[in-house]
């Protein structure tokens, strides 16, 4: 039996990345003519009514032919990024320490510990 009956859909290389809700893998598979592709899948994880969870995926397959200008495009947009906005990421969501419990108390009027972010200065538009 060759070795590729022995694999059926079996990844070559893969890696993931969790980001919170969302996971992405990036996996290597073969053609049926030998060649290789990448399939970059995010999974997002959602909860039903009953409590119940179910992941939404979204699939992108990439052929070697395309390889040089999406990573050309990739690179542009997230040195785009970058320029216009820094690397400090602005929502407390995506900080390392974020703490969902306090959001979901501050919705329900429990007090907020205030970032400098969220500091404002009062306008009185009496004033005006």
């Amino acid at each position: 039996m060759s070795e590729k009956a022995e694999r059926p859909n079996e990844d070559i290389f893969e890696r993931v990345i969790r980001a919170g809700r969302r996971t992405y893998f990036f996996d290597v598979r073969e053609t049926k003519a030998g060649d290789y592709y990448l399939t970059i899948t995010e999974s997002k994880k959602f909860t039903n009514d009953d409590g119940s969870f179910f992941y939404r995926k979204h699939k992108i397959y990439l052929y070697k032919e395309d390889f040089e200008d999406f990573k050309t495009a990739l690179e542009d947009a997230t040195q785009f990024i970058i320029d216009e906005k820094g690397e400090v990421v602005i929502s407390e969501r995506h900080q390392p320490n974020y703490d969902k419990k306090l959001e979901d108390n501050s919705s329900n009027g429990s007090e907020k510990t205030t970032t400098q972010a969220e500091k404002y200065t009062d306008v009185n538009f009496d004033d005006i």
